[in-house]
């Protein structure tokens, strides 16, 4: 079997954090959100390689942290683009890397940007035993929140229907970016032919769904898809479990830190109160009150209040009142 991990988007969301970095090498506690799929996909041995489909701008950063980690199994396929205006879609992507690196096998597609809760061993066994192309699902909680990403309706568990973002969902059950597809059912070239949609994979899984069985791995673990501040946060909370993860190489002085917070090696909090925020490395916090905030390296921040804050690197911001 092989695997695909999405890893090609601009995160334009969480820029100026993200304009020169993956969000998928964001810091989530002590490791990234790409790492934890990357590590559960080396260590299962069902799966034979990886390829961490990304574009040319954010090359060589993937490079260097597959080189850094030690993986074996991932290796880089690479999209001809550098700028989001340029990007082919997930579905065309998907297509491309298919041909480029002759996929022939069962295929697993995975974001590199969810942190998801459940095992991938456990997704992969749902689907070995089904047999079928098969998506996870996990329920949201609100219509509003599932206006925002594939519906998903069941009979049994097997899709009887899908919708992808729709303006007015019927449940809040919806599809995350992991599919799990026999090599028979990989057919994207199929589906870019008869001019469909090329951009969310979800448009492929409506399209699917009505020419095969198509089944849904329910689960309830956490999920946090990070393509926002907010959501980017929310996945450090529940990594930190309400602590703080401060680097033995940062300096605190006088400094309340609260639940939630992530100090990187080399930053300095002084003379400050921080929650539910991310100080990068080198950053420096002096006389601030920050709060669900996102402070970027080489970063110095002094005498202000800031809430919901994205700080890019090498800024200096000082009030000087």
């Amino acid at each position: 079997m092989e695997a695909v991990v999405l890893a090609g988007g601009y995160a334009t969301r969480l820029w100026p954090v993200t304009k020169h970095r993956p969000k998928m090498l964001l810091p989530v506690g002590e490791t990234t959100v790409i790492d934890r799929i990357l590590t559960e996909l080396e260590t299962d041995d069902r799966i034979e390689d990886v390829y961490v489909s990304t574009n040319e701008r954010f090359a060589r950063e993937f490079e260097a942290h597959i080189e850094a980690q030690g993986y074996e199994k991932p290796c880089l396929s690479i999209e001809d683009t550098t700028e989001e205006d340029e990007k082919f879609g997930v579905v065309g992507a998907l297509a491309q890397l298919v041909e480029r690196e002759n996929v022939d096998d069962d295929l697993l597609v995975v974001a590199g940007d969810n942190l998801i809760g459940f095992d991938t061993s456990n997704f992969l066994d749902y689907f070995e035993a089904k047999g079928a192309p098969t998506l996870a699902a996990y329920d949201v909680g609100t219509f509003e929140k599932a206006k925002s990403y594939g519906l998903v309706e069941l009979e049994g568990e097997r899709v009887v229907d899908f919708q992808e973002k729709p303006d007015n969902p019927n449940s809040t059950l919806v599809s995350i970016a992991c599919y799990a597809f026999p090599a028979e059912s990989i057919r994207f070239g199929e589906y870019l032919d008869g001019d469909n949609n090329p951009d969310e994979p979800g448009w492929f899984i409506q399209w699917l769904q009505s020419h095969e069985d198509t089944y849904a791995f329910a689960f309830d673990d956490a999920w946090y898809d990070i393509g926002t501040p907010e959501s980017y946060l929310e996945a450090v909370a529940w990594e930190l479990d309400d602590g703080q993860l401060v680097a033995e190489s940062a300096t605190v002085e006088n400094s309340d830190i609260g639940d939630n917070v992530h100090v990187l090696p080399g930053a300095s909090v002084v003379d400050s109160t921080v929650e539910s925020a991310v100080v990068f490395s080198d950053a420096t916090i002096e006389d601030c009150e920050i709060r669900d905030s996102i402070i970027d390296k080489e970063t110095h921040v002094e005498n202000l209040d800031l809430a919901s804050a994205l700080i890019g690197a090498h800024t200096q911001i000082t009030n000087g009142d």
